[in-house]
């Protein structure tokens, strides 16, 4: 549903106060402009920079940039039997002043009378608590393959400049997310630099575009999955979901993963490489990130990014120790922020309509709620243990040629060794010009450092998760642990 039919149907129902949320303020006045036509609407807008317009008056005759005035001027365009459309553009900047908010709230009251509907347009919603019951938010949506398609054909008016087939499917997939101006910047790009349309000039434009706005981050790496030893369950369950013929049936497409792992056994790894593997683009998450010092700032970032995330599809979106994204579930100390945060990417993670899949990584399964891991958030629950025998030696061979070091030379004891301590041994003995076995020396495996954490996760996984390494349910038995010294005590002393 678009913004028009929107907006439509709250003005008919009389809602007085909407609050639009947009980044093209152009292209959402144009289409307002036209609905007001089509409607037989009054329409006014107001900046702070080029006061208060009115269709059909002239410039004498424009009130100037007072706030209050601009609001009180929607009364002037009433109509015995006529709708009356006021348009702010960037008004929550004079959200703070209790005047304004004053002023709103009468007049939205008072447009239930005379039908002068108040329309807020702004990148954010920032809606004071006064005030929040009398508005409804309407999202004006980024342009979809079709919108972008035409900008680009509108871009690229000479022959061989716009592509065909699937090359023009990749520039969609990578302008997916971007706003028309964007899109229209990165198409210019790419027809400067390479005389035609393509994803690389897209994809500089999106990081950059990602970047500003802090909240998440775009990978895109040459690794694959020949470049990651072992997992092959893991591997093969993820390649083959994401690599099925497009469904147009959101309940048909994959959703995602949950790994569960010690730390260093390749979760990051994986999801990167899996970007590269079926040609997605890879978003990282940082919840650290969404976290602001005003109140609801982290609530409504956590939206923003989860509407950016939709905007971008198809992709891979990673949320990297999951557990400790939202440390302070229990609520305390932070006033409940991260329970809300929790909520809504919760909430997005079961009913998101979008191509997206999900991969989140955790280290301490104990700190996870029991609802996050519940059936249809998840495709599939994986535990990554520490390397077998066969990936190890995968993992060796890898690194060895990649550090350039003597693949001949004796490999040390590496029993209950991760793949980042193996990856640790040889960029030292490359880095120090030393042997594996003297770099050995100072490594100190996880699985010493964190013996009762890794026994605990693996306890747990135990017939409740699936194994990253072969098909099936994850089994484990634990070493029985050696009995304590005894301690004879003797009857008497000599």
């Amino acid at each position: 549903m678009n913004i028009c039919t929107r907006l439509t149907e709250y003005v008919r129902a009389c809602f007085t106060g909407i609050w639009i949320e947009s980044h093209e303020h152009h292209e959402a006045l144009t289409e307002i402009a036209e609905l007001c036509r089509d409607e037989q609407w009054q329409l006014a807008t107001w900046d702070i920079d080029a006061g208060l317009n009115i269709p059909g008056q002239s410039e004498a005759e424009v009130t100037g940039s007072d706030p209050l005035a601009a609001i009180r001027a929607v009364n002037a365009l009433v109509t015995p039997d006529g709708t009356a459309i006021i348009v702010l553009q960037n008004f929550h900047r004079f959200m703070q002043s209790a005047e304004v908010v004053q002023a709103l709230s009468r007049q939205i009251i008072a447009g239930k009378q005379n039908r002068t509907i108040v329309v807020v347009l702004s990148p954010v919603v920032q809606i004071p608590t006064e005030l929040e019951k009398m508005f409804v938010v309407v999202e004006h949506d980024l342009p979809d393959r079709d919108q972008l398609a035409e900008i680009a054909r509108g871009i690229a008016t000479e022959a061989g400049e716009l592509p065909e087939g699937n090359a023009l499917q990749l520039v969609l997939d990578a302008s997916a997310g971007l706003t028309r101006m964007e899109a229209e910047n990165a198409f210019s790009l790419s027809l400067v630099r390479q005389g035609c349309i393509t994803a690389d000039a897209v994809w500089e434009l999106k990081t950059q575009t990602l970047k500003k706005s802090g909240l998440l981050s775009l990978y895109r790496g040459a690794d694959d999955f020949s470049h990651l030893g072992g997992l092959t369950a893991l591997k093969t369950f993820c390649k083959r979901a994401l690599q099925q013929p497009s469904r147009d049936d959101p309940r048909k497409r994959p959703r995602g993963v949950l790994l569960l792992s010690p730390p260093g056994c390749g979760k990051s790894q994986f999801c990167k490489a899996l970007g590269q593997e079926v040609g997605r683009p890879v978003l990282n998450l940082d919840v650290g990130n969404l976290l602001g010092s005003l109140v609801g700032q982290s609530e409504e970032r956590t939206r923003q990014a989860l509407r950016v995330i939709d905007a971008m599809a198809p992709c891979v979106a990673m949320i990297d120790e999951v557990e400790k994204a939202f440390s302070g579930l229990n609520g305390n100390g932070d006033s409940g922020v991260s329970s809300r945060m929790f909520g809504t990417f919760l909430s997005w993670l079961a009913d998101h309509q979008s191509d997206v899949f999900v991969v989140c990584t955790a280290n301490d399964v104990s700190k996870l709620p029991p609802e996050f891991g519940r059936s249809e958030r998840f495709d599939g629950i994986f535990f990554l243990d520490l390397p077998g025998r066969e990936q190890k030696n995968q993992i060796w061979d890898q690194y060895i040629r990649l550090f350039g070091l003597n693949p001949e030379q004796e490999r040390p004891e590496d029993t209950d060794w991760t793949g980042a301590e193996i990856r640790s041994c040889c960029r030292l003995a490359g880095l120090l010009e030393m042997t594996l076995l003297e770099a050995r020396l100072n490594v100190v495996p996880i699985a010493v450092t964190a013996a009762e954490s890794v026994e605990r996760l693996r306890t747990w996984a135990n017939g409740r998760c699936l194994d990253a390494d072969q098909p099936g349910i994850f089994h484990w038995e634990s070493p029985r642990r050696k009995s304590r010294r005894s301690i004879k005590h003797l009857s008497s002393i000599n």
